[in-house]
């Protein structure tokens, strides 16, 4: 496996939050993760490009519906 760390900032608290990134898993991941600061779920969006860059956000979990 292939991994790699970026972050995004929880909408909720503020935070920066470091996840791991998993190059196998494609080049679109979309999951939902709870914040290890607030505990409020957050839909995280991974974009990895060809070159190998990373790109990740998240939105708060509710505003998907």
């Amino acid at each position: 496996m292939s991994f790699d760390d970026a972050s995004y900032i929880c909408d909720a608290c503020g935070e920066e939050v470091v996840i791991p990134v998993d190059f196998t898993q494609g080049t679109t991941q979309d999951y939902v993760e709870d914040c290890p600061v607030c505990c409020n779920a957050s839909l995280i969006h991974v974009e990895i490009t060809p070159d190998g860059d990373v790109r990740v956000w998240a939105e708060p979990e509710q505003d998907r519906y």
